[in-house]
This record gives structure tokens, C-alpha cells and sequence, in this order.
């Protein structure tokens, strides 16, 4: 029975979400602007940082952009996601997870007009990122891998 969807899924998009705002309001709350510390020492570090652009921090200031980009982003998966609400549950999960990356970082530049970043890698060059960045990343990887394989099995949305 995959009814429970309806239920579960929406919740889990709000934990999610609210998992990612904690983060960042913790991150704000302890750790001074600018300033590295070290949590898992080789692996990564915490910072907190503003980025008002994109990833990488491309496209500076670009709020009505990101906000165009992101209701049509949020959008597409959401109407994707209740087209395909008793399909693939890996299809849904991967939709789930860029609902809520693109929410919860959507919330910090109407909030704040920045996104919070925290995340340093210690053991490569690579952008600072947070925790909805990590959901956006992971969801769209599942679902290129979810899609691809529905392909090869021939199945159609």
C-alpha cells in the first residue's frame, strides 16, 4: 500500500527543511563569520559563510533569478512528484530530497537575502557548502540513477 506517501513524504520534506535551517541557525549562533574550525580533522571543517550567489558562488545578487530558477525548479519536482506519487519510491525520494535543498536554501535568501554556508572539505579543494546543498546534490544523483535505469528497463513516465 503506498498510501502512506501522502502522509510521510510531505513530513519528511518538513524535517528535512527544518533540519537544514537548525544547522544553519546553529551555525550562526556559534561560530563568528569568517572563521574556520576544525570538526573532523582531514575530513572537514565547520565555517560559516554568506554566499549570495549560486554554487561556487557564481552569479552574485542575483535574488530574482535564484527566486525564477527556484519556483521553477521546486515546481517541476513537485508537480513530477504527485504525478508519480505511487511510482518508484527511490523516483520520489531523489524528487524529495531537491524539494527540500531548493526550500531550504529559498527560505535563507528571503530570510536573509544570503544562503548560510558551513561545510568545508579538509581533504580536497571544493566549494563551502550546507546541508541543503547536500540534499540538492544527493537528490539529483538519484535521480539520474533512478531514471537511467527505469530507461534500460523500458519503463515511461
Amino acid at each position: 500500500m503506498k498510501n502512506y506517501r501522502k502522509i510521510y513524504f510531505p513530513i519528511a520534506a518538513v524535517v528535512l527543511i527544518a533540519l537544514d535551517q537548525l544547522s544553519k541557525l546553529w551555525i550562526v549562533n556559534h561560530i563568528p563569520l569568517n572563521t574556520i574550525h576544525k570538526f573532523l580533522p582531514g575530513i572537514f571543517s565547520l565555517t560559516y559563510l554568506r554566499n549570495y550567489g549560486a554554487a561556487f558562488s557564481i552569479l552574485q545578487n542575483q535574488q530574482w533569478f535564484f527566486t525564477v530558477i527556484t519556483f521553477a525548479v521546486v515546481g517541476a519536482a513537485c508537480y513530477y512528484f504527485v504525478k508519480n506519487l505511487q511510482g518508484n519510491f527511490w523516483l520520489l525520494f531523489g524528487l524529495l530530497l531537491i524539494i527540500s535543498g531548493g526550500l531550504g536554501n529559498f527560505i535563507d535568501r528571503v530570510r536573509l537575502g544570503y544562503v548560510v554556508d558551513m561545510v568545508h572539505l579538509d581533504f580536497m579543494n571544493f566549494a563551502i557548502f550546507n546541508v541543503a546543498d547536500s540534499y540538492l546534490t544527493v537528490g539529483v544523483i538519484i535521480l539520474f540513477i533512478t531514471l537511467w535505469k527505469e530507461e534500460e528497463n523500458g519503463i515511461n513516465h
